[in-house]
């Protein structure tokens, strides 16, 4: 079937996130793009990769009975004209359709990692709750949920109070500010699974147990206030074996590794 009988189509969702539809001539959905903001404490990278404000993740997804007849190409054409110098983020996995389409659309590698997930029904809740209970002086637990749009800071988040949300926020804090956080963000019903950024420690605080105190905390707070969700999925950057070894220890397992790219739009 040629691509001519093919249309591309805006449809954004019910949050306003800009989405396309590659629409054949029967009505079905051949293909989907969307757009969404990346905030500056989303990735475990180091600073000089990670990625700027203003960075959009990009989703770009066609049937494979679809392929190779430049359905993707159209999509992401779609996505350059409406965001028009705003740099993309893309997340692969290794020897996949989907890097092959990075590659050959100019986008430029620049970081892998793992890819892991934790099951809510491999974890023993006690035991979390044990790990919230041990005392850290100096140091408070905080919490917060809502939706993160605009903020470039996990401590600009917590200047604001508690809503109703996509995201949920573990933070400890000192009286210096925020010493370690973890982020989880959730997906519209009836996604059941949730995404983790995170932990971070400032390197002031670390050797502390700073990180497995939050994440614990995150976990036991995610179900508190999203009892749908059911899994937990999360990138280590590769280098990074201190949180290698701290997803291990609360029962996140390995699913397969991930490549970053980035294009920068005309």
């Amino acid at each position: 079937m040629s691509e001519s009988v093919i249309d591309i189509v805006a449809a954004p969702d019910h949050l306003g996130i800009p989405r396309w539809h590659a629409v054949t001539s029967p009505g079905s959905v051949a293909g989907v793009a969307d757009l969404r903001p990346v905030m500056p404490f989303e990735y475990e990278l180091p600073p000089q990769t990670a990625p700027q404000p203003g960075t959009l993740e990009l989703n770009l997804y066609v049937q494979p009975q679809w392929r190779r007849r430049g359905i993707g190409s159209r999509l992401l054409a779609a996505v350059g004209a409406h965001a028009v110098g705003q740099r993309l983020i893309v997340e692969t996995a290794p020897d996949s359709a989907a890097q092959s389409f990075c590659e050959r659309h100019g986008f430029r590698r620049t970081g892998s990692g793992s890819h892991d997930l934790l099951s809510y029904c491999d974890v023993h809740h006690a035991w979390l709750g044990e790990l919230v209970d041990v005392e850290h002086p100096g140091y408070r637990l905080r919490h917060w949920t809502g939706d993160p749009c605009g903020a470039t800071s996990v401590e600009q988040l917590l200047r604001h109070p508690s809503g109703p949300g996509a995201a949920v926020v573990s933070a400890a804090e000192a009286d210096g500010g925020v010493a370690a956080y973890v982020v989880a963000m959730t997906g519209a019903l009836p996604q059941v699974r949730a995404r983790q950024y995170g932990p971070a420690v400032l390197v002031g605080d670390r050797g502390q147990r700073l990180g497995l105190w939050v994440n614990a905390a995150l976990l036991t707070r995610l179900r508190e206030i999203h009892p749908h969700v059911e899994e937990i999925e999360t990138r280590t950057a590769d280098g990074d074996s201190d949180l290698v070894a701290l997803r291990r220890h609360l029962g996140f397992r390995p699913l397969g590794r991930r490549l970053r790219y980035e294009l920068t739009l005309p």
